[in-house]
């Protein structure tokens, strides 16, 4: 069994409030536990309008899986438009 951890430095651009931002974060962490079953919490700068850091957390009983899943997160990740991916690393336990 393999446990991956994805941790995302994120920048929304059109953040003018924490309202907003929880909005658009809550939107993405919902499509991110459907599409790819996958756990999603905001780890970092709550505070911050427009930035923000995740951890994805996934278990696969491969390794290969795991790292395809993760790896297609991000590329999921970086074709929303209003959501830009400022910075990214993988981990594999």
């Amino acid at each position: 069994m393999t446990v991956g951890i994805l941790r995302l430095d994120i920048f929304i651009p059109q953040a003018n409030s924490l309202k907003f931002k929880r909005m658009v974060l809550h939107s993405l962490k919902a499509r991110l536990r459907n599409n790819f079953n996958v756990a999603v919490a905001q780890i970092d700068s709550q505070d911050k309008w427009q930035k923000s850091r995740l951890a994805i957390v996934g278990v696969e009983k491969s390794r290969n899986n795991l790292n395809s899943t993760l790896s297609n997160v991000v590329n999921f990740i970086e074709t929303i438009d209003s959501i830009h991916l400022i910075d990214y690393e993988m981990e594999m336990i």
